[in-house]
């Protein structure tokens, strides 16, 4: 709980998260995605997503991120393979842009895309800005070993490698790569 203007306000973490050691931890792959493939695909309608920064280190993380309906606070632990602990927190929208503008020192924009395909859940990142012609796929998993269909649009895996994590790309922008 924490207190605003003297009201209490309830803040719930991220339980859709897998449990290990009672911390929740996320799981989850990253794919590059093809543009030609991407493109000629039908797929909902994407939400702008607004990253910022407040803390990016590389055994830890603190993230705002703001969309059109909701914002959240992340708070992310050190990767072990292709797992680490996470907490999500909704906020209010108003107090998120407040922390983005006041308190994030390097920032990344994009459009997710949510994809269900063979019984799990894509989310498709098509970056904006300094990050623009990047489209990555992730996947969150129940375990590391979980089995899962892999769409002919995502290619390359690029989990292990960490240019590709967002809080990478909003200080060292996929424009500034030498490819």
């Amino acid at each position: 709980m924490y207190r605003i203007n003297g009201f209490q306000k309830k803040v719930f973490c991220n339980l859709t998260a897998t449990k290990r050691n009672n911390m929740p931890t996320e799981i989850e792959r990253k794919f590059l995605v093809s543009h030609e493939k991407w493109n000629a695909l039908t797929k909902p309608r994407g939400n702008l997503y607004k990253q910022g920064y407040i803390l990016s280190e590389e055994k830890r993380t603190v993230r705002i991120r703001v969309t059109p309906d909701a914002a959240y606070i992340t708070l992310k632990g050190a990767s072990t393979g292709i797992s680490r602990s996470e907490y999500e927190y909704n906020i209010p929208i108003t107090e998120g842009n407040e922390i983005l503008e006041n308190f994030a020192t390097s920032t990344v924009e994009k459009t997710r895309y949510n994809i269900n395909y063979a019984g799990h859940l894509w989310e498709v990142d098509v970056f904006a800005g300094d990050n623009t012609g990047l489209i990555v796929a992730e996947i969150e998993l129940e375990h590391e070993g979980e089995p899962f269909e892999k769409p002919d649009w995502a290619e390359a895996e690029v989990s292990h490698d960490s240019r590709y994590t967002n809080a990478s790309l909003s200080v060292k922008p996929y424009k500034d790569w030498e490819n």
